[in-house]
């Protein structure tokens, strides 16, 4: 932006800043109106009015021009004034970044198989934070363009003080049964930094190694640390159940306070598949199936595991192709149309995965298909009341001591201590989600480190950017054009 030094020594402050107001172009005064009353309308919104200071920053680089931001413009040095307007437009963008990604949207990469095919791996989508309200940045002063670690460097882009606590701005509407949610991983506070992206988190590592390998094994776990709130991994489901609500599955169907729920159009299973022949690459492209989600069975099985899988699938015989693959309804149907599918089975009716199911200590008995027990898990719910014993201690000590705050909170002899007292009953200070992936059985969600806060969530996706297909090459269907621009959540 242009200044301009009207400034005489002679003149008296009053007399110069007169002069600098009236020597003002129109058109400057136009742009100075249009940015200082969107920062007014970003202080209502936000709710403080301390920031208005700020306002006296802007007139001055707009009208008065005391402070010589615009120095290198009047440098005789050509290479000074070259590098630093790509300085200044840098910073300029930087700004509006970080406003924008902290307060409108952002875009985010599905890393993962867990959403699909609602949403596929390589997609990447605008994520609106208006819809749910933005929370104001915990860790506010971190670099716009990445999450939580610089590239190359591979060192924390964030500092972590000063730190503000948590808030969020008013948004249209909360969180609704269906929707599809991007919210910071609650289990992702502390971490293991070379498993950071593994489904293996720290919990899970302490449980299968010891808390002393893990803490003391740099080689293999890299280092222990801490993430703040809003620098945990991002992770994109769809909220099952909300705030209050009581959820439990039964063969694969999520119930609801005792009513059952619709299945999402594109939900998928893990199959094993007995198929009339092999198939093709492309056949296997085209179904929709990616190159690391499905396994082909080999003949080369022994006699008795063949005998298995025909007891499982009594239609299939020795001729027929064995796969284990997810699938939806109508990739099912596809394989039954063109007369390949001769049987089909359940892969956890084979295997039920019970594996560090949540809550730990209660789920030894349910699996990712029938899960909740008799009564199910009640979600909690800001100001709900809950009992304090050994069964509700094991369902919801995370949520009061990890992010309630009350670290100081434990059981002992049956009695739960909070903040070093006795306590019988706990009142929860935030709402809490049940998130589940569409990819049923290949999803790590609310079933194996329960509830996310509503402080976790982020905001929902409402397009896809683009779309990448890491089977295929850039000049070989590596882009999937069909996706471009297209709904992120057509089930809702």
């Amino acid at each position: 932006m242009t200044q301009i030094d009207n400034s005489d020594p002679k003149k008296s402050f009053k007399e110069d800043f007169m002069n600098r107001v009236k020597s003002v172009k129109p058109t400057r005064w136009v742009r100075f109106g249009i940015v200082t009353a969107l920062f007014i309308a970003w202080m209502i919104w936000l709710g403080e009015w301390w920031p208005a200071i700020f306002i006296l920053l802007l007139f001055d680089i707009y009208i008065t021009g005391y402070i010589p931001f615009t120095w290198w413009k009047k440098s005789k040095n050509k290479t000074v004034r070259s590098v630093m307007s790509w300085v200044d437009a840098i910073v300029y963008a930087l700004i509006l970044v970080y406003f924008v990604f902290s307060f409108i949207g952002q875009n985010y990469q599905i890393p993962s198989s867990s959403l699909e095919k609602t949403l596929l791996t390589g997609d990447y989508l605008w994520v609106n934070k208006i819809t749910y309200g933005p929370r104001v940045p915990m860790t506010p002063v971190h670099f716009p363009l990445v999450h939580n670690t610089l590239p190359i460097i591979n060192t924390k882009s964030y500092l972590d003080h000063p730190s503000v606590e948590y808030r969020r701005l008013k948004g249209l509407r909360s969180v609704e049964s269906g929707d599809i949610v991007v919210f910071n991983f609650p289990a992702g506070d502390t971490v293991a930094t070379r498993y950071e992206a593994s489904p293996e988190y720290y919990d899970i590592l302490v449980d299968r190694f010891g808390r002393e390998r893990v803490h003391n094994d740099k080689n293999t776990f890299g280092d222990i640390i801490y993430r703040p709130v809003d620098r945990r991994q991002n992770f994109v489901k769809r909220a099952v159940g909300l705030p209050g609500e009581t959820i439990k599955i039964v063969n694969d169907t999520i119930y609801i306070n005792g009513v059952a729920q619709a299945m999402p159009e594109n939900v998928q299973f893990n199959y094993i598949v007995a198929l009339s022949s092999q198939l093709s690459p492309e056949f296997i492209h085209d179904l929709g199936i990616s190159n690391e989600d499905i396994q082909y069975i080999s003949p080369a099985l022994s006699p008795i595991d063949r005998a298995n899988l025909l007891t499982w699938l009594p239609k299939a015989d020795i001729t027929s192709h064995f796969y284990s693959t997810p699938l939806t309804d109508g990739m099912i149907q596809t394989l039954r149309e063109k007369g390949m599918l001769k049987d089909l089975v359940k892969a956890s009716a084979l295997m039920p995965q019970r594996s560090y199911l949540f809550p730990k200590g209660l789920a030894a008995d349910w699996s990712l298909s029938d899960y909740g027990g008799e009564d199910g898990i009640l979600i909690p719910a800001k100001g709900m009341t809950v009992p304090l014993n050994e069964t509700t201690w094991a369902t919801y000590n995370r949520a009061i001591r990890n992010y309630e705050g009350h670290h100081d909170a434990y059981i002992s002899d049956g009695i739960v201590y909070i903040d070093g007292k006795p306590a019988d009953s706990y009142t929860f200070n935030m709402d809490y989600y049940f998130m589940m992936g569409d990819n049923r059985d290949n999803s790590q969600d609310s079933r194996f480190w329960g509830f996310v806060p509503e402080d976790h969530i982020v905001g929902t996706p409402v397009f896809v950017l683009i779309s990448f297909d890491k089977d295929r090459s850039i000049f070989n269907g590596g882009i999937r054009w069909n996706r471009i621009l297209r709904d992120a959540n057509p089930d809702k």
